[in-house]
């Protein structure tokens, strides 16, 4: 039976997602209203606490933004002596502009390493061939919510001292041999935007880590640099979350797996029944745990004319990401690179619906559109 029209299915609906919390969310901004604390206060204390506690790390801080959250990690680094100016940090080519921008806005350098086309993270076997003596760290990014780590990657780490920093935008409660994103590496860097799965209801961000010296240091770096009011120990910055967003992101946090469940449900169903020569689906993760699926991204050679395809029967699509880093403007100086797997993902990537507010009926619709494309 061919498909009818019906109603626009959104790529991701904002006030669908936030349908269950409307009620202690009111109750949330009433609280505020009545606080005297806005900035770095109790609800933010609280927060960091429970997302630590959730993360299985020791210490967490909420920032501004997630790109702030990776700034302030490699600032503090700076700060202690650990890297300095100039130094190389590995990163993969195929990532979100964020996680390179972090690295030169803190005077760093940027060396990109192309991508695996199955699991559409870094190629680990592609990293050490990039390592030179200026290299001081390696940035996993946790693409489209798949926790991008292996044996090879720590003992790559190990052998040349290496710090493992996390891009973790995009991989709230996705896990890794028994440990969650934000655990998994020297320190991690989150994105509270809100579409993610752990979504603000504005900019927010967050760092985890286990090192102490690591945490102070990130601590007054986003301050001001400020220890006690008004005396200044680092030239620091204003990267500090609000109350109001850490008191919606511990109501969120609550939900967080509940609604990853949901989720991988909805990819699961996805992936069984869409059998469509022209669609290259994603490969599924060996373990179920390690990825929570923030996007759920095909591959198909004539992506223009797919898009257009959904587009007229009401589905919505997002391209993640349309234009590599290096091709970006911003970066021209590595316009020469050339990195054919990250090319080809960037050339022919598009992001079906799969968020937590879809119903059956809208899945079946995804699944029998694209089989009849």
């Amino acid at each position: 039976m061919k498909n009818k029209k019906i109603k626009k299915i959104d790529f991701f609906n904002i006030k669908k997602a936030n349908e269950p919390y409307k009620e202690s969310f009111k109750k949330v901004f009433g609280q505020f209203l009545n606080s005297e604390n806005i900035i770095l206060g109790e609800k933010t204390e609280e927060f960091e606490r429970k997302f630590s506690s959730y993360c299985g790390t020791e210490f967490a801080l909420g920032v501004s933004n997630g790109l702030d959250a990776l700034k302030l990690i490699l600032m503090a680094y700076i700060e202690l002596g650990i890297f300095k100016t100039d130094d190389e940090i590995i990163v993969p080519a195929n990532t979100y502009i964020a996680s390179i921008l972090s690295i030169t806005q803190s005077g760093l350098k940027p060396i990109l390493v192309d991508a695996d086309i199955e699991t559409y993270n870094i190629d680990f076997d592609k990293i050490e061939e990039k390592i030179s003596e200026k290299t001081k760290g390696i940035m996993i990014v946790h693409l489209y919510g798949q926790i991008a780590a292996n044996t090879k990657l720590f003992e790559l780490a190990k052998k040349y001292n290496l710090k493992i920093i996390e891009d973790s935008a995009q991989a709230h409660g996705a896990e890794y041999q028994g440990k969650k994103a934000g655990n998994i590496g020297d320190a991690s860097g989150f994105s509270f935007y809100p579409s993610k799965n752990l979504g603000a209801m504005g900019d927010a961000g967050g760092i985890t880590t286990n090192d102490p010296e690591l945490f102070e240091t990130i601590r007054y770096l986003r301050n001001y640099g400020s220890k006690i009011k008004y005396k200044n120990h680092y030239k620091g910055f204003n990267n500090r979350i609000d109350e109001l967003q850490a008191a919606l992101l511990i109501k969120k946090l609550e939900r967080l797996d509940i609604e990853n469940s949901i989720r991988r449900k909805n990819v699961d169903y996805l992936s069984k029944n869409i059998n469509n020569s022209m669609i290259i689906l994603p490969k599924p993760p060996d373990n179920l745990e390690s990825h929570v699926w923030h996007l759920y991204v095909i591959r198909t050679e004539k992506r223009n004319k797919f898009i257009e395809y959904l587009n007229s029967k009401n589905i919505g699509t997002l391209i993640h990401y349309p234009i590599p880093p290096h091709k970006q403007k911003a970066y021209i100086e590595m316009k020469d690179d050339i990195f054919p797997i990250s090319e080809k993902m960037h050339n022919t990537v598009v992001s079906l619906p799969s968020n937590i507010h879809l119903t059956q009926h809208e899945l079946d619709y995804i699944v029998n559109t694209c089989n009849e494309y």
